[in-house]
């Protein structure tokens, strides 16, 4: 499985992006897909997460009111619209897939996601 995140750039503070998570399969395990990022100097940190058919979802605080994931199984694609973007925001932002079943709690981890994508680079100047 390979996975394609792209969407990123540089945006001024208040701005939106949309990411995007391209996977080269078809969405054929019920695992979820997550998004995460890593800023600089810092460990990668979960950001949110989305079942197999969008009816699940989690999203860590930060997150919670300005991020939004969704995907589109005709596309074999997730996205991450992000509003309100924040200099703290600034970060490469990672796709993953897991083959796992989704387990609330578990979601959150990176350990259970066995494929990523390379990343996109968000800058947002403050």
């Amino acid at each position: 499985v390979q996975l394609q995140a792209s969407g990123g750039g540089l945006v001024q503070a208040g701005d939106s992006l949309r990411l995007s998570c391209a996977s080269s399969e078809r969405t054929v395990s019920t695992g979820p897909t997550g998004w995460f990022r890593q800023a600089p100097g810092k460990e990668r940190e979960f950001v949110a997460a989305i079942n197999w058919n969008g009816r699940l979802k989690t999203y860590t605080i930060f997150a919670k009111g300005r991020f939004s994931i969704s995907r589109d199984n005709s596309k074999n694609t997730v996205y991450l619209q992000m509003n309100g973007l924040e200099h703290e925001d600034t970060a490469v932002y990672y796709c993953a897939k897991s083959r796992r079943a989704w387990v609330r709690d578990l979601v959150e981890s990176s350990s259970i996601y066995e494929y990523w994508g390379r990343g996109t680079l968000v800058t947002v100047s403050s």
